[in-house]
């Protein structure tokens, strides 16, 4: 008797149907209107950091902090529907890449933890472009600042059985994610991830460079809120948790402290410059 491939035939091509549907033209624009928008975003971040840094006001805001920053512009509530959708469509690839692999990131550990970072990624920013349409809407907003919803769910953690323990698991995790950072600033191995075989020579080297500086950054608040995760576990004090915005306010209380933020700030706003690139050169489904 001869074997029933029927069904694993079926299941095959509804898996390549699914993937070609995931990775289609629109959904391909979605994405870059969302690299883009995070370019915005970051953009946002960096300004006010670096103002903060020279002493000319700005502020440590976060990604919601920048949201309402836009909402208060001319055209508010136009430019927050266009930021929610473009929220949506990065959050809808960062989990595509992550069910999908499709940056060939395997089965191993490393690579499965890869994986699981896209589809954190992906949440993280599904919620947020529900709460910029939320805010666009007038039903809602898009939460509290990410310092202070850092420390709502360390506090929750503290609560549980080993609950220190779980604290400074996610310390660590968070500084191993410093530590992918700060590799991908060093190897540069994210421009294998870029067409840019129609650009001169100085746009990619300008490509790589901010896209170095821009990890690099991104590392250092990482490790920041990996360090005061791993703080507040020990003290048992959620209070100590810190997210992006305190993460860069911290940075001015150190010694050389608005050296040290302005520098960062710049990596901020050459990750933003960064995520424009991504928008525009970046390999993205099929489009």
């Amino acid at each position: 008797m001869k074997p029933n491939v029927t069904v694993p035939r079926q299941v095959n091509e509804a898996e390549r149907a699914a993937r070609n549907a995931a990775t289609g033209k629109w959904v391909s624009r979605l994405a870059r209107l969302g690299y883009a928008v995070k370019g915005v975003v970051y953009l946002i971040i960096g300004l006010l950091a670096a103002e903060l840094a020279i002493g000319h006001g700005g502020a440590a805001t976060d990604q919601r902090g920048a949201i309402h920053i836009i909402s208060d512009q001319p055209f508010g509530k136009f430019l927050l529907i266009i930021v929610a959708i473009g929220l949506f469509g990065y959050a809808l690839w960062s989990l595509i890449q992550a069910y999908f692999d499709m940056e060939g990131k395997g089965h191993h550990a490393k690579g499965v933890l890869a994986r699981i970072g896209y589809a954190a990624v992906g949440v993280a920013y599904a919620v947020l472009a529900f709460g910029t349409f939320q805010l666009a809407v007038g039903t809602g907003n898009v939460g509290n600042s990410s310092t202070v919803s850092t420390q709502d769910w360390t506090a929750r953690l503290l609560k549980l059985p080993f609950g220190v323990a779980l604290v400074v698991i996610v310390g660590l995790v968070v500084l191993g994610i410093a530590a992918y950072l700060y590799s991908n600033a060093y190897t540069a191995r994210f421009k294998s991830q870029f067409n840019l075989a129609t650009v001169s020579a100085q746009v990619r080297k300008g490509i790589i460079f901010l896209g170095r500086f821009g990890y690099a950054a991104l590392g250092v608040v990482f490790t920041i809120i990996g360090i005061f995760l791993i703080v507040a576990a020990l003290k048992h004090n959620p209070g100590e948790a810190k997210g992006l915005d305190s993460a860069l306010a911290e940075l001015l209380h150190q010694p050389f402290g608005p050296l040290l933020l302005g520098i960062v700030a710049l990596g901020l706003l050459a990750y933003g410059i960064y995520s424009f690139a991504e928008a525009r050169y970046r390999r993205v489904g099929r489009g």
